[in-house]
């Protein structure tokens, strides 16, 4: 059977509002299962549609017990024997009988150690130049500072140095050095 070419117009115009249609489809489709996990939009645009929290942890079962294993040693932070401070600490009296205790009685010690940071403070040196005047031609002589020592008072090295590290290491802006210098060790301004 032959079609007539009106006839086959229509279909062929048809046949392309369908493939237009299709492709609209698609489109529509595409733009739906877009959500702020694969595109560029913000997680409140996901709406009710948002993907379930996971409340569990991803990893899978070691068959271990938790905790620490048999064999470990502990963390990293053990005790020394070569404190820099001791303090020791005394009971005034029994905790059964409530009688005195004396130094005499004591038997032993368990102890605790506490690793902290020095409190932060500025360390000053004084140089002091010796004046000293001839007893043979009273002429004055004034000794030497070292080198570096240039001002009546002036910042050393290392806070010097510690400052060029923050500002050009760690990249925090001048001011904020000043403002950290402050309040760690009392610097009135650098």
């Amino acid at each position: 059977m032959e079609i007539s070419p009106e006839a086959q117009a229509i279909i062929d115009g048809l046949l392309h509002k369908i493939a237009v249609l299709e492709q609209e489809l698609a489109d529509l489709r595409r733009q739906l299962a877009k959500d702020s996990h694969n595109s560029s939009k913000p997680p409140s645009s996901d709406g009710l549609k948002k993907p379930p929290r996971i409340m569990s942890s991803l990893r899978g079962k070691s068959g271990k017990p938790r905790g620490g294993q048999k064999g470990h040693k502990g963390g990293t932070l053990r005790q020394t024997d070569t404190p820099d401070v001791i303090e020791i600490h005394d009971a005034e009296q029994c905790v059964h009988c409530q009688a005195l205790l004396t130094q005499a009685m004591a038997t032993g010690f368990e102890k605790r150690q506490v690793f902290d940071l020095p409190e932060p403070r500025l360390e000053v040196t004084e140089h002091r130049a010796q004046i000293y005047q001839c007893s043979h031609c009273s002429g004055a002589t004034k000794a030497a500072f070292p080198e570096g020592v240039n001002s009546a008072t002036q910042y050393g090295e290392r806070l010097k140095a510690v400052a060029t590290y923050l500002n050009a290491q760690q990249l925090i802006p001048e001011d904020r050095v000043a403002q950290t210098l402050s309040d760690l060790f009392g610097v009135a301004s650098i």
